[in-house]
């Protein structure tokens, strides 16, 4: 069902977040995040002057490389759009979370070494969707109809509930 038809508007603001997976031939996975925002209108910046509507005013890019185990192989981040100069000063920062894992406590581990000044609040937002996308891509193709895909899966939302109905019916005897 679509949302309810909504009151008299204008655009002001819009924020695209685009997420990918890639199989690399090496065995290795690609994750590969997009954050970009635009206005409708134009505005000046101090540092970059007339930004004309649609114009980015942030644009990131991270590619994380993970393994089957989603550990974080590599990282690169890039700011190719910012309404500061020094705003992209900090992206090479965030090659420190090679080696970590997207499972759990990841977003909380990001937030702690890179929240406030310590990172760019764009690509920390970035890493939610990216881990999704890792898992989405990888989990269907390894794990996914596994015991330990079946824990994973246990609980996290209404629809995965443990006594619900999807859960007996994809985990059934027989099924995994």
């Amino acid at each position: 069902m679509p949302l309810s038809e909504p009151a008299p508007r204008r655009a002001i603001h819009c924020r695209q977040v685009t997420c990918q997976g890639f199989q690399r031939d090496d065995g290795l996975w690609d994750i590969e995040g997009r954050l970009v925002d635009t206005k409708t209108y134009e505005f000046t910046n101090r540092d970059r002057g007339a930004i004309p509507p649609g114009t980015p005013i942030h644009e990131m890019v991270v590619r994380v490389t993970v393994d089957d185990e989603l550990v974080i192989r590599q990282i690169e981040a890039v700011t190719l759009h910012a309404p500061f100069a020094i705003c992209g000063d900090i992206t090479p920062a965030f090659s420190a979370l090679a080696g970590m894992s997207l499972t759990n406590g990841f977003l909380r581990e990001v937030r702690a070494r890179f929240g406030g000044v310590k990172g760019c609040t764009h690509i920390v937002e970035l890493m939610a969707p990216i881990a999704t996308t890792a898992y989405q891509t990888i989990a269907p193709l390894r794990h996914l109809k596994t015991r330990e895909g079946r824990d994973n899966l246990l609980d996290s939302c209404h629809a995965l509930a443990a006594d619900g109905p999807v859960m007996a019916r994809e985990f059934s005897r027989g099924n995994g």
